[in-house]
This record gives structure tokens, C-alpha cells and sequence, in this order.
């Protein structure tokens, strides 16, 4: 053959393979033997090992794995990939359709799915073809795990037809099926070897595996089901993953109820109560329903909180509980001081893991539950990274068994601790002396979403902690090459990322500075607030109580803390070390040409689609000039811009509230 008909002859069979992999594993119905399809990737393979030029990296022959990683690299996701709020209450469900109501425009139409236990997994195509398969990680950044998603079948590596985006993601969930697991643990059995525990993390394990042969043996599988695009597709979700369908991926099939539209409560509630039942026949483990607004501009109005989007809500199923004997209380002190109580549990075995602590959670949860150590206690696994006990069997309880009593003093420092009123935990206030807040603070501030140093970790921190190298945050600007390289496990180039680490996070936005210090209840979303408004830390410090109120979602429990944390002389020095050191305390002057203050005092609610901008742009035009956006039409609404598609409920409360409708262009005349 010329080298013309080879490269010909490999695309064509790899066409083919393609098509029969997607009838056999993802349709469930193949049309050739096993044997043939079996000739055919051999010849292929062989085309490809003579002619390596023509191969091609979403070849049907990556399925059988080979390719080794040595270290899954870090990406950062084009959209970030955010955590569901959960929920295990069918009222809470309600109350999250009554509260979404009153924003968004329009009737609201819901689409119901499984919540897969799997791993979620956001798959990038360019042209049809796959060119990056990146783990959720910390929603922000994931690892690159390409060549381990290549091994499975039901993924296509290229797509079919030709509507789909020319650049997108898609998202789903990699899962163990269940028969798939039991043989693998069978094996192991036979060889002599441990058994894993659950599927989930088998999973997540197996994704991780350095060598993508042993990931292509395990017969992982994958549902998809989200779209993700700056291109535009189609108007809502349910007909994106139709759409998904057509293009090849695994979806999950309306048919068998696996995913549904659904127009109230009741069809939602009904939803989750068949797969309540009906998921002990399913091949692979769900832990709940996922509930999702449909239609995309309405999940576009509804927007995000900090850390998941409003327009969705994960109910979870009731966990699976055991009884044990509780035989202490152990207490852990966070990095704001807070005393949180751990129950050390007799082991026992719990949805697949061996427990042995469970969350206390606080004081007066001892309280109810009345808690006595050697008691029988019911523990039970839900959302949380560790159980929690939910209540006591009391008629195995010893009569002569003491009341608890909980600590009076810091179990690191020894300090009274105090509780404010409104609180329901402990606090220790030695913040500048105690050990576990000192280290936890440090390891607040370097995080990614703060400070971002990369090189250093938290087992780094309490190394150099526990060397007396590092007291506060501020000594880590200090840190030399010839402090760190005599210690243990500190090679010349680990050290060297790490200094230049240090050195780049001079870089990073006042915003971030600001939530990196780690100040108690100032989040993401607050610390940005504070810095666009202030401008500068400067300016912050001078702020008092009734100043920081009069900023827009900041109430008195957070300026109250904003103040006191000024106050102390302590962290003034630290601020003095740090502004020494050279991070950004302040906004640059530059962000803020063009700013105005024309729509000072004024709120606006955005409704609708519109012509000239998107909304994120106007939002972002509003707060540019001096105004403040809102969610929801109320009294204090000054106007509601209102595009393409306004609802007509925001539209009658307008007219009920007296509220001034204006059109794009009449916003751009408002600033321009």
C-alpha cells in the first residue's frame, strides 16, 4: 500500500471500531462478534506500529491502555467546577423551589437526575476529538488523567455528526459497576490480597494509576451529562444532554427514568421517591437526586453562591447507620479557635469503611443527645467527610455512667475558652499562641484559593513549624534557601519552588490577600466586597462598626469581627511585616479608571436576555458606577432592567411596587 492508502486505511478502521465500541457498550447492542472486532483492531494495531506517523492520539487502540504517567499535571478548569448544596430533607426541597421562584423570571420547568457515587470528571473536545479528561480537584484546578479516560469504552474519543460545538466541555461521573467491583475483589480474594472497600474510591484509585493498561482492566464506565460552552446550543439542559446523546456519550436514558422533566414538587418528589426504591436494582451506586432549573437563562439569573450554583440542589438519600460503643471524646481545635468534639468509636464497619470516629459537632449537640462515654450509639454516614453520631441507645445504657461534661479549657493551650452569645461553639482566643490555630491560619493563608504558594503544604507547614522557623505568616516571607536545605526531605529544587512560590504570591490581588488572613467569618465573596468598597486595607482598618454595615451584605456580626481584628496590636504588626514583604494591600488605581459614581444609592434587578451585553457585563457596569445589584424586586429597587424575556411575575410585583422599568438603552444612557 502507498502511505496515502495506509493513513486511509487506518482512519477508516478506526471509524469503524469506533461505531461497533459505541453500539457494544454504550447502546448494548453489538453488531459484530468479538472476534472480528478483535481482527480488526489488530490489523490496526499492526498499521500503527509500521506506520507510526499516521497515529493518531484518540486512536480506538489507546483503549487497551500502555501509556505511563509519571505525574498527573495541573489544570485549571475554563469553567469552574462547582459542589452541589445538599440536602437530606424533602422540606428543604420545597423551600429551596419557594425561594428560587420569587427570583427568577417565567414559569420554572426542573429536570431531575441520579446522583452518581462516582468521581466527576469534566472532558474537553475540540473538533469532535477528546484533547483533555481533568478530575474536579479543588473545583478551581484538577490533574490531567487523559490517558486513563482514553480506557474506557463508553467514552468516544471522537464524536459523531457534526452539530456539536466546535470547542466544549463535558462533564459527568466515572463509576465501578457493581459486578464489575465484586469480580475485581474476587480476584483478590483468590490472590490473597486485601479487598477494597467500596466502589467509589476503588474508582477514584484506579483513576490515579500511573499505568493506563491496569485502569483499561478494570472496566470502569461513565454517565455524561452536562454541556459547557461559550457557543450556543440549545436553550436549556435536558436538551443539551439529548443532544450529548446523538454525539456518542453515555447519557442517561429518559426511558428508563433516569433522568425527567419535571413542572412541581410533586413530580420531583414522586422522582425521588422511585429511585428510593428503585436504586437497589441499579448496577452501579447513586447516593441521591440531583434537581436542576432547566432552562439556561433562568439558571443564568439565578446565578451563584460562593461555593455552588442557586439554581440546583442535590437531595441526598437517608445514610446508612450502625450502632457502637462510644469510649472517649477527643477535641480538635481549628485555625479560627473554634472546639470541635470527635467521638472515638469501638470500630465498626459502615457503608463499606471501618469507622472508628464519628463528628460531636458541638456542646449542646452533647446536650441533646445526652451523651455518656460507654454508650451504645447510633452513628451514621451522610455528606460529611466523617460520620457523625445522630443518637443513643438508652436502654443499654449503664445506670452508674457519669454525666458528660464538656471542657472548660483549650486541650492545646490550655486557655479558658469562650463562648459569644449567637454562637454555638467553643473558641479558644489565644490565636497568636496556640499551635493547631497558629499552623492552621498559615495553611489558610497559603491555600489555593488565598495565597496560592505553590510548593508548600500543610505536612511543610508543621515541619517548619516544629523547627521553629515559622511562628506566623509573616516569617514565611523571611525563609532562605540556607534555613531550609538542612532539613529532612528538603532537596535544593523543592526548596527552590518553594521560595519562588513565596516570591510570586507578592503578586496576588488585595481580595485574596484580604480572605487570606484568615479573619473569622470573612469568606471569598465577603473579602472581595470589603476590598472593592475600601479600595485599600488602609482604609478598611480605619472603618468602624456602622461604617463596615453600611456595605452591601455586611451585617454586624462580621463588622463587629472586622473591627476587633484590627483593633489588636498583634496582627497591626503583622500587617506592618507583610506590607514590608510586598503584598497587595490595596487595589491598583488603573482597575478603577472609568468608574463612576452616577448610579450611586440605586439598585438594579436584571431581567431577561439583551441585545448589547450579557449580564454578567452589566452587573458589572453597575457596580462600576457606583450601583448595586440585587436578586429580587422589592421596595428598595430603584430600577429593573429588563431585556428580552422579562418575566412576567417581576414585571407585576414592578407595578405593585411602583418600581421604574427602563430598557438597555436606557441604562447606557444612565452612564454614558
Amino acid at each position: 500500500m502507498t502511505a496515502e492508502e495506509v493513513k486511509s486505511r487506518i482512519e477508516n478502521l478506526s471509524r469503524e471500531l469506533e461505531q461497533h465500541n459505541h453500539s457494544y457498550y454504550v447502546l448494548s447492542d453489538p453488531t459484530i462478534s468479538d472476534f472480528e472486532f478483535d481482527q480488526l483492531l489488530k490489523e490496526l494495531e499492526q498499521l500503527e506500529e509500521q506506520f507510526p506517523a499516521f497515529v493518531d492520539a484518540n486512536s480506538p487502540t489507546k483503549r487497551v491502555g500502555g501509556d505511563i504517567t509519571k505525574k498527573f499535571a495541573a489544570v485549571v478548569h475554563d469553567f469552574p467546577m462547582m459542589s452541589l448544596s445538599n440536602t437530606y430533607s424533602k422540606d428543604e426541597i420545597v423551600e429551596w423551589e419557594n425561594r428560587i421562584r420569587k427570583i427568577a423570571d417565567g414559569k420554572l420547568e426542573y429536570v431531575c437526575e441520579l446522583k452518581y457515587d462516582g468521581v466527576a470528571i469534566g472532558i474537553k473536545y475540540v473538533d469532535g476529538a477528546m484533547t483533555r479528561a481533568v478530575t474536579r480537584g479543588d473545583g478551581t484546578k484538577g490533574e490531567d488523567i487523559t490517558n486513563n479516560v482514553r480506557t474506557i469504552r463508553t467514552i468516544p474519543m471522537k464524536l459523531k455528526g457534526n452539530n456539536y460545538p466546535s470547542d466544549f466541555e463535558i462533564r459527568g461521573e466515572i463509576f465501578y459497576p457493581l459486578a464489575s467491583f465484586q469480580k475485581l475483589n474476587e480476584q483478590r480474594e483468590e490472590a490473597g490480597e486485601a479487598l477494597f472497600a467500596n466502589p467509589r474510591n476503588t474508582a477514584s484509585g484506579t483513576l490515579k494509576m500511573q499505568d493506563s493498561a491496569i485502569v483499561a482492566s478494570r472496566g470502569l464506565d461513565c454517565y455524561l451529562y452536562g454541556v459547557y460552552s461559550k457557543e450556543t446550543l440549545a436553550s436549556s439542559h435536558f436538551e443539551s444532554v439529548q443532544y450529548a446523546g446523538e454525539w456518542g456519550f453515555k447519557i442517561p436514558i429518559a426511558e428508563r427514568k433516569m433522568i425527567a422533566k419535571c413542572e412541581n414538587i410533586d413530580q420531583i418528589t414522586d422522582f425521588i421517591n422511585h429511585w428510593d426504591t428503585e436504586r437497589h436494582n441499579l448496577d452501579f451506586e447513586i447516593d441521591g437526586i440531583v434537581i436542576k432549573v432547566n432552562n439556561y437563562r433562568q439558571q443564568e439569573e439565578l446565578g451563584f453562591t460562593a461555593k455552588s450554583p442557586r439554581w440546583a440542589i442535590a437531595y441526598k438519600f437517608k445514610a446508612a447507620e450502625v450502632t457502637t460503643v462510644l469510649e472517649s471524646v477527643a477535641y480538635q481545635v481549628g485555625r479560627t479557635g473554634a472546639i470541635t468534639p470527635v467521638a472515638n468509636l469501638k470500630p465498626v464497619l459502615l457503608a463499606g469503611t471501618t469507622v472508628k470516629r464519628a463528628s460531636l459537632h458541638n456542646a449542646d449537640q452533647i446536650e441533646k443527645l445526652d451523651l455518656r462515654i460507654g454508650d451504645h450509639v447510633y452513628v451514621e454516614k451522610g455528606g460529611e467527610i466523617i460520620p457523625k453520631v445522630t443518637a443513643v441507645n438508652l436502654a443499654k445504657r449503664d445506670p452508674n455512667a457519669p454525666v458528660f461534661k464538656y471542657i472548660t479549657h483549650c486541650p492545646e493551650c490550655e486557655t479558658a475558652l469562650v463562648r459569644n452569645e449567637g454562637d454555638v461553639k467553643h473558641y479558644c482566643p489565644n490565636d497568636l499562641g496556640c499551635p493547631p490555630q497558629i499552623k492552621g491560619k498559615m495553611e489558610h493563608f497559603i491555600s489555593r484559593k488565598a495565597m496560592d504558594i505553590e510548593g508548600l503544604g500543610s505536612e511543610t507547614i508543621d515541619q517548619l513549624y516544629d523547627a521553629g522557623m515559622i511562628k506566623s505568616i509573616g516569617d514565611l516571607y523571611d525563609l532562605t534557601s540556607e534555613q531550609l536545605l538542612p532539613l529532612e526531605r528538603m532537596a535544593e529544587k523543592s526548596v527552590e519552588n518553594m521560595l519562588t512560590g513565596i516570591q510570586e504570591s507578592k503578586l496576588v490581588p488585595f481580595e485574596r490577600v484580604l480572605f487570606a488572613l484568615g479573619i473569622r467569618y470573612i469568606g471569598e465573596t465577603v473579602a472581595k466586597k470589603l476590598a472593592r468598597y475600601f479600595k485599600s486595607l488602609d482604609k478598611l482598618m480605619e472603618a468602624d462598626v456602622e461604617t463596615l454595615v453600611a456595605v452591601d451584605e455586611i451585617g454586624e456580626r462580621i463588622a463587629e469581627s472586622v473591627v476587633e481584628y484590627f483593633q489588636n496590636e498583634e496582627h497591626q504588626l503583622l500587617i506592618d511585616r507583610l506590607k514590608s514583604a510586598g503584598l497587595q494591600f490595596e487595589i491598583p488605581a488603573e482597575q478603577f479608571a472609568g468608574n463612576t459614581e452616577k448610579l450611586k444609592g440605586l439598585s438594579f434587578v436584571i431581567s431577561g436576555v439583551f441585545e448589547g451585553h450579557s449580564r454578567d457585563e452589566l452587573k458589572e457596569l453597575i457596580e462600576k458606577n457606583g450601583g448595586k445589584n440585587s436578586g429580587s424586586v422589592s421596595s428598595k429597587t430603584s430600577y429593573i432592567l429588563a431585556g428580552e424575556g422579562m418575566g412576567p411575575s417581576k414585571r407585576e410585583k414592578a407595578d405593585k411596587l411602583g418600581v421604574t422599568i427602563i430598557s438597555e438603552t436606557d441604562f447606557e444612557g444612565m452612564i454614558d
